[in-house]
Parts: C-alpha cells; sequence; structure tokens
C-alpha cells in the first residue's frame, strides 16, 4: 500500500500570498485538498510591478488568513497535518522571509517536520503533479521572474539547458503595457489589447533566434518597443489607441516567436522525453501557448499545460514538491534559511552572473 501524507504548503517568494494542503503519495499521486492565493496586484497596480517592501508587508498580514483558509477548505486543523513545506528561495527576501517565519512557527509549535522548497523545482514538478508526466520531461517555465529550459529527469533532478540572459517574458510584458499606458499586470491586458491590433505593422527584433543555443533575450525587443513609441509620438504628438493595439499584437508575436524557436531547438538537445510542458504566468498567453502546443504536436509529445491557477505562483506546488523530497529522505532542521537567489543546477554557469550573496539564476 502507498504510504500518503498530508502536508501543509506555503509560497511567498513574489507578490501572492498562498497556502494548500495536499495529500500525496510515494508514488507520486496527488489529491489538492485546498489551495488559497491572495493576489497583490491592485497593491502594486500604480507601479506598473512589484515593490518589495509593499509585497513583504502585505505577506505578513496575509499569510495567516490564507493558511486559515487552506485549513478550513481542507476540513482539517494543523493536527492533521504531517509536514509543513514553504518555499525558501529564490525570491523577494522579505517575502521569503515571512513564508519561512510562518512555518518554522507552525512546525515548532505542532513538532512537525518542515521542508525549505526550491520555488523553481515546485513549477517544475506541476506537470507530474497535475498530469502524472512522467520522468523525463521539458519543462519552460517563463514567468514575471523567470524564464528557463529545464530537463526534468526526477523529484531533484533538474538539468537547465537555456534561459534568458536579461529580462524574463513576464517583465518585459509589465514593461512594455506600462510604456503603453495599458496598466498592470501586463501579460493579460496586452494579450486583450492585441485582438485589435496588426502585429506585422512593426518591424521588432527576435533577439538570439540566430543562435542555436536555448538561450532568450527580451531587453532588446522592449528597448525596440519603446524606441517605436517614442517615434510615433514625436511624429504625430503622441500615441492613438490603434498604434497602442498594433504595438502590443506585434510585441507579443515577437515573445511567442523566440519561445517557439528557442523551444524547438531545446527539443532537440534534450533527446528522449514523455513530454513537453510549460509553467508560468505567460504560460496564460492563448497565442503562446497555441504555438507551442502546435510544436510539440509536430514533435508527436505530449503537451501539458497545468490549469492555470497551478501555472501561476501557487502553495500547491510547493506542497508537492516538498512532499516528494520529504518521502525522498531529504527534511531540514528548525535553522531552514530563507534564500534570494538558489539556483536550480548548480552544475551550469548562472544565466546572470553572481553577487556576494550567490548565484542568481
Amino acid at each position: 500500500m502507498a504510504q500518503q501524507i498530508r502536508v501543509l504548503g506555503i509560497e511567498s517568494s513574489c507578490d501572492d500570498s498562498a497556502a494548500a494542503v495536499l495529500t500525496v503519495d510515494d508514488q507520486g499521486g496527488a489529491d489538492i485538498l485546498s489551495s488559497q492565493v491572495a493576489d497583490q496586484s491592485l497593491l502594486h497596480a500604480a507601479f506598473g510591478g512589484v515593490v518589495p517592501e509593499i509585497a513583504a508587508r502585505a505577506h505578513t498580514e496575509k499569510l495567516d488568513i490564507v493558511i486559515t483558509a487552506a485549513l478550513a477548505d481542507a476540513r482539517l486543523t494543523l493536527d492533521d497535518i504531517d509536514l509543513v513545506a514553504v518555499t525558501s528561495g529564490p525570491g523577494l527576501i522579505g517575502g521569503v522571509i515571512a513564508g519561512v517565519s510562518y512555518a518554522k512557527a507552525i512546525a515548532a509549535a505542532k513538532d512537525l517536520p518542515i521542508v525549505g522548497v526550491n520555488h523553481l523545482a515546485g513549477h517544475a514538478l506541476t506537470p507530474r503533479m497535475t498530469d502524472g508526466l512522467a520522468f523525463p520531461y521539458l519543462l519552460l517555465l517563463v514567468s514575471g521572474g523567470h524564464c528557463q529550459f529545464l530537463l526534468v529527469k526526477g523529484i531533484s533532478d533538474f538539468h537547465r539547458l537555456g534561459g534568458t540572459i536579461d529580462d524574463a517574458p513576464g517583465e518585459a510584458f509589465d514593461k512594455t503595457a506600462k510604456l503603453l499606458g495599458l496598466g498592470y499586470p501586463g501579460g493579460p491586458v496586452i494579450e486583450a489589447v492585441s485582438v485589435n491590433g496588426d502585429a506585422s505593422r512593426f518591424d521588432l527584433p527576435r533577439p538570439l533566434i540566430d543562435r542555436d543555443d536555448c538561450d532568450m533575450s527580451f531587453s532588446g525587443l522592449k528597448t525596440a518597443v519603446r524606441r517605436t513609441a517614442d517615434q510615433l509620438a514625436a511624429a504625430q504628438g503622441g500615441i492613438t489607441a490603434q498604434d497602442q493595439a498594433d504595438i502590443a499584437a506585434g510585441f507579443q508575436n515577437a515573445v511567442a516567436d523566440i519561445l517557439v524557436d528557442k523551444t524547438a531547438k531545446a527539443l532537440a538537445i534534450a533527446g528522449r522525453l514523455n513530454g513537453f510542458a510549460i509553467a508560468g504566468g505567460v504560460a496564460a498567453n492563448k497565442q503562446i501557448g497555441d504555438k507551442l502546443r502546435t510544436l510539440a504536436a509536430r514533435h508527436d509529445l505530449p503537451f501539458v499545460q497545468p490549469p492555470m491557477q497551478y501555472c501561476t505562483d501557487n502553495a500547491a506546488m510547493i506542497a508537492y514538491a516538498g512532499a516528494l523530497k520529504f518521502m525522498a529522505g531529504q527534511s531540514e532542521a528548525a535553522d531552514l534559511i530563507a534564500r534570494p537567489r538558489w539556483p536550480l543546477d548548480i552544475s551550469v554557469q548562472p544565466m546572470l552572473g553572481s553577487g556576494k550573496k550567490g548565484a542568481k539564476a
């Protein structure tokens, strides 16, 4: 009979305070009993991006609320929990500290084991949690803070094939939306405006697609958008709604083309796979999702796009990854620390360089 444990997961690495309760067995099966997320979008909208200090303060106010709600939804109490799993990095350090502190307090009060989870590992294992995708598979993690191709071979066996050398796509979406005066978060508003746009009107670049590796760049594309908008504004005294739609459509199409081109190269490098999956907030974009689904079909590979509530930041993926880690014999003592930087694959050079506190990604 499979061993089962009940896990409380806590996630606070960026701007979502989240908690979830799962039952996970030692064969990798999962039953998501509850998943709660307190979104902070309205707090950051005026700034066009996440403000770390505001995010950290909101986590301290919301974590106990989402934890209580997750337990209530699961019809359980802390006395029914076998394990606490928490995101301990990478992320905005104030938020990560808040989550780790809550998790350590609960574990100490109830004498429970605690596991620190790499946020990226949570995303990487989500296709297994939601769809039972067998190892090995290729994951494109594409979000506001990350963009990597990960060859997922096991619960702690990840190999990064490539990623962005500058901006993450979600960050580029947010900055482009702010530049065009479309609001925040950028992904949904650009996708909505693009419906009425002409993606071919402006010749926007597709950086690095002439290279055979899996690395990507979005900073130059973002700069080209700014230059295009500035030229229009100078020539006609501002930009019209149609200009906004056309630029947004061209930008979105360029991002999709870059991701498809680099995914094809990653698939060629990866070798035998049981599937291709995407995760992260940008995975919600229909044009990007449809193009990647078509690419997977051409390679005769199952395409997994988890339900959107488990693609974006959530605590269910943290609970799942933590449970697998714990059942494999990996757990932390009470001195678990919060890490602003925590590369998932330490066998390759950091994409974004290193600082005094270690590799960024």
